[in-house]
């Protein structure tokens, strides 16, 4: 299964990117989902050869956002596509199936779409608030994870639903008492000056009510 916990890359350049990216590896994250964004191709693939290099050195996860052909080029683990990004039944056929897609969502019809065309996890949200994202969908709140979570359960539909957007250390049991499967985490741990320890806490409180 799945790691519980995605950290998604932060930087404006190559150099902040890698940066945050090694740092979080070095704190003991293993699923890199790299977001870079508004970025020449040729700095974007540069990153990613130096980001898939680091995810190999330290057995870690590596995801591509957005960009399906830079995934394949330079063979990531898979890639994470948006809600206004391509088709995942699209991404899938040129993917194959060893390879993990991730989908945006912030609906339960979004999910069951997802679903439907092959799609691996969701990443669903925003649960409140962030400034990562420019164009942000309506915010979810505990109360929506709650709502969706029970209808797909429901409705017998089982996927790795991973909660993003604005949550910090106190959401996290909350959260994982609606059922999703972990969280996606961008600026929680980059601007961490303890990276360590607050990894190590949110790992505890992911893995609280796993049996071993």
């Amino acid at each position: 299964m799945y790691n519980k916990l995605q950290y998604i890359s932060q930087g404006n350049t190559i150099e902040e990117q890698l940066y945050a990216i090694h740092q979080a590896l070095d704190a003991g994250c293993d699923w890199v989902q790299m977001r870079f964004k508004n970025q020449t191709a040729k700095d974007t693939y540069v990153l990613a050869e130096a980001v898939k290099f680091l995810c190999e050195e330290y057995l870690a996860n590596f995801i591509v956002n957005d960009n399906l052909y830079l995934a394949q080029q330079i063979t990531a683990d898979g890639v994470h596509l948006g809600l206004t990004d391509m088709n995942i039944a699209e991404a899938r056929a040129i993917l194959g199936n060893t390879k993990i897609i991730g989908g945006t969502a912030n609906t339960f019809e979004d999910i069951q779409k997802h679903v439907k065309n092959g799609c691996d996890y969701i990443g669903l949200g925003p649960f409140r608030f962030t400034q990562t994202k420019e164009k942000l969908s309506p915010i979810l709140g505990l109360s929506g994870y709650f709502e969706i979570l029970k209808k797909l359960k429901n409705n017998k539909i089982e996927i790795p639903v991973y909660a993003i957007g604005g949550i910090n250390l106190q959401d996290i049991n909350p959260l994982m008492e609606t059922g999703i499967h972990g969280i996606a985490v961008s600026g929680m741990i980059t601007q961490c000056t303890e990276k360590d320890k607050l990894i190590q806490q949110l790992n505890e409180k992911l893995y609280a009510n796993v049996i071993v």
